[in-house]
């Protein structure tokens, strides 16, 4: 529910705020508050790991978080629900990722890897006031995501979790904040012309959708079955859709309805083929 959530947030954060300044304040400030609260209640020994740790744990973060800062920029053209459903399509860039180093996944799932880029196909088909453009950054941002998260599988993270969220949140928030003071306009980074809506947005995104939301996913990752987990990527769009509707009043069309179906139909096969349900984390 939060997580699904952050897609509403983004939006608020950014009629206001420029974009990539307000994805870098975002991450810096939940990792700041992060790593305090690990010092306070840990000490400053958690934070002695290797320099192999350390390194892999900012190239995780600039992933992770350069593809939110996409989709803090992408969010001012797209509706939260189609730019949802986009994102949703995570698990299907990963099974090719993995197909690719050498990963023998199962025809099924592989077959559902490409129906699911069909559905991905019409729902970047544009129309209205959504470019091709933006929502190819969306895609992006989707697939920035996937190699963050292939990536981390593949290198040695901080035995801690909360250590590794609040190194891999600020190096991505170390990233995005001074890009996003060269590329705003001087007169929209100050305050005083932001509204309370985008000041609350961000806020939530930084006490619930980061220090809640986030490191909730990296404990579970490491705690529960992942194909429990994996299925935050279709559980997120219904939250996000209905929240474009009653808050935004976003329209969803037969096209998007339709896209949706594909996707996340795609995606649950992918999920359960790969994790079986009772599968090891």
């Amino acid at each position: 529910m939060i997580w699904g959530s952050t897609y509403l947030g983004i939006e608020l954060a950014g009629e206001t705020i420029p974009a990539i300044f307000a994805a870098g304040e975002r991450f810096v400030a939940a990792g700041a508050l992060l790593a305090g609260w690990v010092v306070w209640r840990k000490g400053r020994a958690a934070f002695r790991i290797a320099r192999a740790e350390l390194l892999a744990a900012c190239l995780v973060g600039v992933l992770l978080l350069s593809a939110n800062g996409m989709l803090f920029l992408a969010e001012r053209h797209v509706p939260i629900g189609l730019a949802s459903l986009l994102i949703a399509s995570v698990p299907l860039w990963i099974l090719l990722f993995r197909a690719a180093a050498g990963d023998r996944p199962r025809l099924l799932a592989l077959a559902s890897v490409g129906t699911g880029f069909c559905g991905i196909a019409l729902l970047v088909r544009p129309s209205g006031h959504t470019s091709l453009g933006w929502l190819l950054v969306v895609l992006g941002s989707a697939c920035v995501w996937a190699t963050g998260s292939f990536v981390s599988s593949r290198l040695k993270l901080p035995d801690d979790a909360l250590v590794a969220t609040a190194i891999e949140m600020t190096a991505g928030g170390l990233l995005l904040l001074p890009l996003g003071l060269v590329l705003a306009d001087r007169g929209s980074l100050d305050p005083a012309t932001w509204s309370g809506r985008s000041i609350g947005g961000l806020v939530y995104l930084v006490l619930i959708g980061s220090l809640v939301g986030y490191t909730a996913y990296v404990w579970l990752l490491g705690n529960v079955p992942i194909g429990t987990v994996a299925t935050y990527a279709y559980v997120n769009p219904v939250v996000a859709i209905l929240l474009g509707v009653v808050v935004l009043h976003e329209g969803v069309s037969w096209r998007i309805g339709g896209g949706a179906l594909i996707v996340l139909c795609s995606v649950a096969v992918v999920i359960r083929q790969e994790h079986p349900a009772g599968a090891g984390a």
